[in-house]
């Protein structure tokens, strides 16, 4: 039996929900569809907010043949036999090739480098899909070959949407206070709203909030690197180790490599953790956390796991001072509430007769203990 989420997957723009600054009148993948302009891009953007579904409408307008591959378990040799099958289709069938290649960021450095040429020639057209920033995980070559287009959450009335018509599709009654509550627990995640209206209906007939619940709390809800588990392991491995439980986080770094996580994914917010948690009270911690992202790269699984052992350990127990991440969330708001304020003339830098003439590096003294903040921040103070 086909899951509900591709029973009710849409086929077209005009069933699609969300994304509207993409695929709204006279957007950029609208015009696309329209115009049958063949290009290779990224779908980058949090999981269930539709990029598998805008990837098979964009080959079904533009007729060509559609190949879905996951990076996660796909290699080298599928990418060939693609080729090698569509090379010999070429006589017969001109239409295009587009390959779409889900959690792109899955794909190594080797076999990014191995479908490039492909990318370049025109024989494959690329669409990748990834939550995590292409910037860092997409070899430039071919990110420069590609345009990205960003997916946003879906809004509570775009899941509103969603979830109605998955509930119509079952022929199940949906009440108001169940639906808000599960609109609310997927947040913005469509995929997860889907599978939890399908499970519910599966294992209790009726959807309530109370059969909802028991739903999410059942084994029916694996670990899914795409869906909600996915945040909520690295939530609480994170802080974890912010209450300086390293037992607690080592058993959530397990959990993750156990199901499969990207190992890159956690040692990138390990480095974050570093500054925004530890910060000021052991600086050598980011030292630390960025040699672990370096070993995590070079090494790969499943030895990297040791590395990534070592310094959860590290992270966990070392002291804890958030002083410079927050100082720099107070001088960004005020930034941002008053714009551009006029720097002293006094460190500004001079450097011509005319800006000296005016006054810019004038009284200028390297070690001066005179406040150098705009005249409206004098004395104000970030780093407490």
């Amino acid at each position: 039996m086909e899951p509900l989420a591709a029973t009710i997957r849409p086929k077209s723009l005009k069933e699609f929900v969300g994304q509207k600054h993409l695929v709204g009148k006279g957007k950029p993948l609208e015009l696309a569809i329209a115009k049958k302009h063949l290009f290779s891009f990224i779908l980058w953007g949090p999981p269930g907010v539709g990029k598998t579904t805008l990837a098979r409408i964009y080959a079904s307008e533009l007729n060509a043949d559609f190949h879905d591959l996951s990076a996660v378990s796909a290699g080298k040799d599928d990418i060939r036999k693609i080729v090698e099958e569509s090379r010999g289709r070429l006589k017969l069938d001109a239409r295009p090739n587009i390959l779409f290649l889900d959690e792109i960021h899955r794909f190594n450095k080797s076999q990014q480098d191995y479908l490039l040429p492909f990318v370049e020639s025109g024989e494959l057209t690329l669409i990748g899909a990834t939550t995590e920033n292409p910037s860092f995980e997409v070899i430039s070559p071919l990110l420069s070959r590609c345009r990205v287009f960003v997916l946003n959450e879906l809004t509570p009335e775009e899941m509103s949407e969603i979830v109605d018509r998955a509930a119509k599709n079952l022929r199940v009654k949906l009440n108001a206070e169940p639906k808000d509550w599960l609109i609310q627990m997927a947040n913005g995640d469509a995929r997860q709203a889907i599978l939890m209206i399908e499970a519910t209906k599966q294992l209790y007939g009726s959807i309530t909030i109370k059969s909802l619940k028991e739903t999410l709390q059942s084994k029916f809800l694996r670990y899914d690197k795409k869906g909600e588990e996915h945040y909520n392991t690295i939530s609480a491995f994170i802080k974890s180790m912010r209450a300086s439980q390293p037992d607690a986080a080592l058993y959530y770094l397990a959990r993750m490599l156990d199901a499969g996580e990207d190992p890159k994914f956690i040692a990138r917010r390990m480095v974050v953790f570093a500054s925004e948690d530890i910060g000021l009270a052991q600086p050598t911690a980011l030292v630390v956390a960025n040699e672990i992202f370096r070993a995590v790269e070079t090494i790969g699984l499943p030895e990297c796991a040791i590395n990534l052992g070592h310094g959860v350990v590290y992270l966990a127990q070392a002291k804890k001072d958030r002083r410079a991440y927050n100082a720099l969330g107070k001088a960004m708001a005020d930034v941002k509430k008053y714009g551009n304020l006029p720097i002293p003339l006094q460190i500004r830098n001079a450097q011509t007769k005319l800006m000296k003439d005016l006054g810019y590096g004038a009284g200028y003294e390297k070690y001066t203990k005179e406040d150098l903040l705009p005249d409206k921040l004098k004395k104000k103070k970030y780093l407490l």
